[in-house]
């Protein structure tokens, strides 16, 4: 069994338990399941002839999770695939609708500390930033081999930093020098970019937006959620739900637009018309919650 993290806390909970009503001989797909916590919350609704689905490209939360929602008493699904392919792995399991699809587009608390997916630059890990380990490119690949301009486009467009220029530049130079393997030497080349010192930041570290601009690249974040929500409208039961936890403004975006577009088509309304956000008492407990943001549809 995987090694056990510190516990990890699903956010928006209430608010997803208080909108999302279904029955228990539902199909409930949670596209990242996780280690397993919005998976439990749902599961447990569901009876005997209902089925829970849960994908996560990361063996270590496939495993997890499976510990987590053992002793549901619905069918689980478990499939180590990323939720791009959701249309294609339902298919292959004669699993025809879902009452209800969930995606929290954030990554736990056990893969921010694992050491060899180097996502973090609170302590020195492997720069690597792979959620799935089946991947070939990984962020060091990218820093170390991707021309100046071409990664300072990349920080720009997904890490929407305006110091992505003189990053870039900053890394080109350093990796002359020796190449950048580690998250705490790609950190402190983005803070000497910045003129701020590792120690000095506040609220956000000045590193927060580059290492954004990495992993969504290495995982290919924005193109395989858009192929889950283009996916998502023939996937669902009519009167089916979507929801869509996203933690930063481009994942947000996505969700926002997609959701509109379908419910001027007549495929979706739109439960949400502005996003849910955490409560201040939810966020005081998690602080992983107070980016979070969550959209609802429903189909028609």
């Amino acid at each position: 069994m995987a090694e056990r993290p510190v516990a990890h806390i699903p956010v928006l909970v209430k608010a997803l338990a208080k909108w999302i009503n279904i029955p228990d001989d539902a199909v409930i797909v949670d596209a990242t399941v996780g280690w397993g916590g919005h998976g439990l919350l749902f599961g447990k609704r569901l009876g005997k002839h209902g089925t829970f689905v849960g994908l996560d490209v990361d063996e270590k939360c496939i495993e997890a999770a499976g510990e987590k929602l053992k002793d549901l008493v619905c069918k689980v699904v478990l499939i180590r695939e990323n939720f791009a392919n959701l249309r294609e792995e339902m298919e292959e399991r004669q699993i025809k609708e879902a009452d209800f699809i969930l995606a929290d587009l954030g990554f736990c608390s056990a893969q921010l500390d694992d050491n060899a997916k180097g996502l973090s630059f609170q302590t020195d890990m492997p720069l690597d930033m792979r959620l799935d380990n089946r991947l070939e490119r990984t962020a060091a690949d990218i820093v170390n081999k991707t021309d100046e301009r071409s990664l300072a486009d990349l920080i720009y467009k997904f890490g929407q930093d305006r110091g992505s220029r003189r990053i870039a530049r900053f890394i080109v130079q350093q990796r002359r020098r020796e190449p950048i393997i580690s998250t705490a030497q790609l950190a402190g080349v983005v803070c000497r970019a910045l003129a701020r010192p590792v120690k000095t930041w506040s609220r956000i570290h000045p590193a927060t937006r580059t290492f954004q601009a990495l992993r969504i690249a290495v995982n290919d974040e924005l193109d395989n959620l858009q192929r889950l929500l283009y996916a998502a409208p023939a996937l669902l039961k009519r009167g089916g739900y979507i929801a869509v936890i996203s933690f930063h403004s481009l994942e947000d975006k996505l969700v926002k637009d997609d959701f509109r577009q379908n419910s001027q088509r007549g495929i979706y309304a739109v439960m949400t018309k502005k996003p849910i956000r955490a409560s201040q008492a939810e966020v005081a407990e998690n602080t992983r919650a107070r980016s979070a943001r969550l959209r609802i549809a429903q189909a028609l």
